[in-house]
């Protein structure tokens, strides 16, 4: 018997959307992200919205609703308008979403960008975003004044805190107009053509760029993570949001906690096994999403009981069988799924349902067309159990790269369709299976290998926390393969021990003859996936055994 709905969640963004629609008259306002959130502030204001874990403080959805709306009022008289760009750079305190929402509201583009980021890359950052104001943290303001300068990018700068040298956002939130918070209404525009996120991605190319979601792409393609959830509104009591403000996980529950009516548990605190085994154990949350190798060290080194949470997705990087039983067996629940998608999709665009199968990465969502294409020929593959690039057209699809014309042709074929850089087959049900990423395979000798295959080998080896794998150059060979080891806590795998499950495991082309590496840990990005630029420059300089 069918017992998942899919349908719930857009059946329920139509119906605030007619509210919406209903108050307006305007009918694509039902694409318009900023009046969705700003009615369903409006809706329930006793509701709890945010948690900072780190200090205990809360808020409800009537108290971000005034504050938005006072910041809003200021960025207005400040000279602030729809197609301007808003920097935030800042952890996931209570403030980070007043002037988030705020910018919702009016159609100003939004930017969250890594807070640890240095004046250099700061630089490259504002002089692609071209900002019009900065909201940031006053540890942070002489690097970020460094870096307008290093730009020749001119932007008002605002301080979450106080540091007496600039406003800071509660001097912003003192309006006087008391008629102008009490009358204030968003910003109408197109919510097909006006940008809402600009968001940092390293797309199919490796190389970092900002893709440009509009407000029509993030109400449709957002709200698929609740796909396999029945009740609306609050799908779920509390999510565990530990994702940097930055990443775009982190920006569907700034955008959505309010439209769907849950209450987000965040942390201006960085988290660590230590904090997160706080959190977990104070709280109870119901839903966790985060990288598998977050997921893999949090169950390895945090003394919490993983019980309350119903539901696990793990995505961002490739997912093994053997860890979503882990998982499975660590939170007592059978609710544990791959999240594959990307930025440019506005959020995922593979789901689990009931004709999934295990180990596939799901199927297509519904709202999303999707076909397999030869990344050589860009011939369609039509048979089942062929590789090839997933490609993915519709509403959800980004804008493009922003300032980028070049690339975003790269990336975006003339006809619409998306090119993941992502090879997967399907079977005959279109449950997709991955394979690699596309400008990740290695090649030794006349044969293509694929890092992820033996880094799932490798990792059935009880001593082993994580791996991951790359090549150095052979000229005779092409790429000799390297094993990048890092232990579990206690435990001391040999290099022999590595070599000798991928030699049972795995054909001789596959084979470690570029070595074993043991780390203490793994070089990741901003998003905690594996840095395989820095891995590749990593293993030339470390001893192999």
């Amino acid at each position: 018997m069918a017992t998942r709905a899919y349908n719930a969640v857009q059946w329920y963004m139509e119906e605030v959307g007619a509210r919406v629609v209903a108050k307006t008259g305007i009918p694509s306002d039902r694409h318009h992200v900023g009046k969705l959130m700003l009615q369903s502030l409006q809706e329930d204001p006793d509701f709890i919205l945010q948690i900072n874990g780190a200090t205990g403080e809360s808020e409800t959805f009537g108290s971000a609703l005034d504050r938005s709306i006072r910041c809003a009022v200021s960025l207005t008289n400040m000279g602030l308008k729809k197609g301007d760009v808003m920097v935030l750079m800042g952890p996931n305190h209570l403030d980070f979403c007043i002037p988030h929402n705020a910018a919702f509201y009016l159609g100003i583009m939004v930017a969250s960008i890594d807070a640890t980021l240095g004046v250099n890359e700061l630089r490259d950052l504002f002089h692609n975003n071209k900002p019009n104001i900065i909201f940031g943290q006053s540890e942070k303001m002489k690097d970020i004044e460094r870096a307008l300068t290093l730009s020749e990018v001119d932007a008002k700068v605002i301080t979450f805190d106080k540091d007496g040298s600039h406003i800071s956002l509660a001097q912003l939130l003192e309006v006087k107009d008391k008629e102008a918070i009490k009358n204030f209404k968003p910003t109408d525009f197109d919510p097909e053509h006006t940008v809402g996120y600009l968001t940092s991605t390293s797309g199919t190319t490796g190389v970092p760029k900002t893709a440009m979601l509009t407000h029509k792409n993030l109400s449709i393609g957002m709200p698929y993570i609740w796909a396999n959830f029945t009740n609306f509104p609050t799908p779920t009591n509390l999510v565990f949001m530990a994702s940097p403000a930055q990443w775009l996980s982190a920006g569907i529950h700034y955008v959505f906690s309010s439209v769907f009516k849950y209450t987000r548990l965040q942390s201006s605190s960085p988290i660590t096994p230590e904090h997160f085994a706080e959190l977990v154990n104070a709280y109870k949350p119901s839903y966790f999403a985060t990288s598998p190798n977050m997921m893999v060290t949090m169950m390895a080194n945090a003394k919490c009981d993983f019980t309350c949470f119903e539901y696990v997705g793990l995505g961002g990087s490739a997912v093994t069988e053997d860890v979503i039983d882990e998982v499975k067996k660590k939170a007592q629940t059978d609710e544990v799924y791959i999240l594959y998608g990307m930025s440019e999709a506005s959020g995922i665009t593979v789901q689990h349902d009931m004709y999934s199968v295990p180990g596939s990465y799901g199927r297509p969502i519904y709202g999303i067309q999707t076909k397999l294409v030869d990344p050589n020929t860009n011939d369609v593959i039509t048979e089942p159990n062929v590789p090839g690039e997933v490609w993915f057209k519709g509403p959800s699809v980004f804008k493009g790269y922003y300032n980028n014309p070049e690339v975003t042709k790269e990336a975006i074929t003339e006809d619409g369709w998306l090119k993941s850089g992502d090879i997967f087959y399907r079977d005959q049900h279109w449950n997709l299976f991955f394979v690699e990423r596309y400008k990740l395979l290695l090649k030794y000798r006349n044969h293509q290998v694929s890092p992820v295959e033996i880094e799932t080998v490798i990792m059935k080896h009880p001593g082993v926390l994580h791996a991951a794998v790359t090549g150095i150059p052979d000229r005779e060979c092409g790429d000799l393969v390297v094993a990048c080891v890092v232990p579990k806590p206690g435990c001391s795998p040999t290099a022999q021990e590595i070599k000798d499950l991928v030699k049972e495991s795995l054909t001789d082309s596959k084979q470690l003859r570029g070595g074993v590496i043991f780390l203490k840990e793994l070089p990741t990005t901003s998003t905690s996936k594996i840095n395989r630029q820095k891995l590749k420059e990593l293993v030339l300089s470390l001893p192999r055994q």
